[in-house]
């Protein structure tokens, strides 16, 4: 009975210290490396701000810009579903761009904003801000008010999908676009779905996609809202919440050279919240940023 007892304290402190929380206030910043040009990352329990690189470099951020998107969308309670048909006129505002759907198909409201988020589908989000209230040209005003009412002040968009490098930020300003996307249940549930399946009408079809952050459709991560970039002008980009030790963590990763490298940052991120440091960077990754951060700051 004795050696039970021992047995059952042992594991229970092993599992107790499993789950042990991080402990932010011994962190560190000069022991993480990070590859991305610029970063932001926060402890949404707390609101404390635990790490940030070249945080206030405008530079563009590709299709993190469909998580505002989403929010004037959501904010300006149209009916989720309410068809929506894509047209060429959409097209021409995602630039011509290659996407699988149909011209003159329809979708809904909810699942058109849906593909936008998880599949960065780029005429989903075209279509979304040609059927807003006032046009296209109301739905770009309205990201701009948007914008400036979370206190993005170093934020500028001019179109709804991101494919325009002049849709500009901040990884600061960025930090609070995604801090007030984590707050509506859609955008959650939508940019997380791992898989899915979307049926059009007129005429009837069904299309596939995939969330396009990697971390999102594995078992190893619990991610609370995300959202991927890429343009060539902005490199890689990353932007998410997720549950790391029971707390809530916003992260940030602007322009990585490497389709993989925003997500090997996001591990260095957690590796560094977790054990107080993190893996070395490559010199290939260090050249990129010095290159980068200075045509930016030119």
């Amino acid at each position: 009975m004795r050696n039970a007892f021992i047995l059952f304290f042992t594991l229970a402190s092993i599992s107790f210290s499993s789950v042990a929380s991080i402990n932010t206030s011994k962190l560190d910043p000069n022991k993480l490396q990070t590859a991305s040009v610029s970063n932001y990352v926060i402890d949404l329990s707390t609101g404390k701000t635990l790490y940030k690189k070249n945080a206030n470099v405008k530079m563009p951020i590709a299709s993190l810009t469909k998580l505002m998107t989403a929010m004037v969308t959501l904010d300006a309670k149209l009916p989720l579903n309410e068809k929506l048909t894509f047209t060429p006129t959409d097209k021409k505002r995602m630039y011509n761009t290659y996407t699988r759907i149909r011209m003159g198909s329809t979708l809904s409201r909810g699942e058109t904003i849906h593909i936008a988020l998880m599949s960065s589908e780029n005429l989903a989000a075209a279509t979304l801000a040609g059927n807003y209230p006032g046009g296209y040209n109301a739905f770009i005003k309205a990201m701009n008010r948007k914008a400036k009412s979370l206190g993005m002040t170093n934020t500028h968009f001019v179109d709804s999908s991101g494919l325009d490098p002049h849709n500009r930020s901040t990884a600061s300003d960025v930090a609070k676009m995604i801090r007030a996307a984590y707050k509506y249940p859609e955008i959650r549930k939508y940019s997380t779905t791992p898989v899915h399946t979307a049926y059009f009408g007129k005429p009837n079809y069904k299309l596939g996609y995939t969330n396009t952050n990697a971390l999102a459709r594995g078992k190893k991560w619990t991610v609370n809202v995300t959202k991927t970039g890429f343009l060539d002008e902005a490199g890689r980009c990353l932007g998410m919440v997720t549950t790391i030790d029971g707390k809530k963590i916003l992260m940030v990763m602007l322009d990585s050279q490497g389709k993989l490298t925003p997500i090997g940052d996001a591990g260095r991120i957690k590796q560094w919240l977790q054990t107080g440091k993190s893996k070395p960077i490559t010199a290939d990754a260090k050249y990129y940023q010095q290159k980068k951060l200075k045509e930016l700051t030119q």
